[in-house]
């Protein structure tokens, strides 16, 4: 099964993604994890795409595209895999119908609100990089990581105007994708705005 997971920042992808790909033995595939794990192996396009986030500029489609086109490559993909990030515009949507056929695209819809609330509650810790959530998922104690005592924070993307910011440059972007999967009769609109367990119960139902 491939799938390809769409969502607004604060949609649950990352958690959804985990419980999904877990259930179907096939590996989540993450923009984020790719770019750092690129970065960190100072691969060819690792160092490249380090040179845009450097300058705090968007890592172009064509090198987005490589990467994952070197991802999905891997044994692990064989059986099918999970997207979780891509693709984000249409020149990355059609150059992924070049490299792999695409099962089913699902769509986890979210209120704006609920979106700020689930991004501007989360915490980080400055030291190992672990999340809380002051609600979801708080920390033991007030403001320090469970994990290895370290200062939890907010990241600046985590702040409300940034939040309002990433929420509006996503919708601008993926917009287009929601017409073209549709119109390939790949696409499932589930409600995300619900518990952890109805979302899931209702995404392994869509892929069944």
């Amino acid at each position: 099964m491939r799938i390809i997971l769409l969502g607004l920042p604060g949609a649950g992808k990352g958690t959804q993604a985990k419980i999904l790909t877990e259930e179907l033995n096939i590996p989540h595939i993450s923009t984020g994890d790719i770019l750092r794990k690129a970065i960190e192996d100072k691969t060819p396009l690792g160092l490249k795409a380090k040179e845009y986030i450097d300058k705090g500029h968007l890592v172009p489609d064509d090198l987005m595209i490589n990467l994952i086109k070197e991802r999905i490559k891997r044994k692990d993909c064989r059986e099918g895999f999970l997207l979780d990030g891509f693709p984000r515009t249409m020149p990355q949507a059609e150059a992924l119908e070049k490299i792999s056929t695409i099962d089913k695209v699902i769509k986890l819809k979210v209120e704006d609100e609920v979106a700020i609330e689930r991004l501007s509650g989360r915490r980080t810790c400055k030291k190992c990089g672990a999340m809380y959530h002051i609600i979801y998922l708080p920390p033991k104690r007030e403001g320090i990581c469970d994990r290895c005592g370290g200062e939890l924070i907010i990241r600046e993307d985590d702040k409300r105007e940034a939040i309002l910011k990433r929420l509006e440059v996503y919708r601008e972007e993926t917009r287009p994708l929601i017409g073209y999967y549709r119109k390939k009769e790949l696409l499932t609109i589930i409600d995300g705005g619900r518990s952890k367990e109805e979302v899931i119960k209702d995404l392994l139902i869509s892929i069944r």
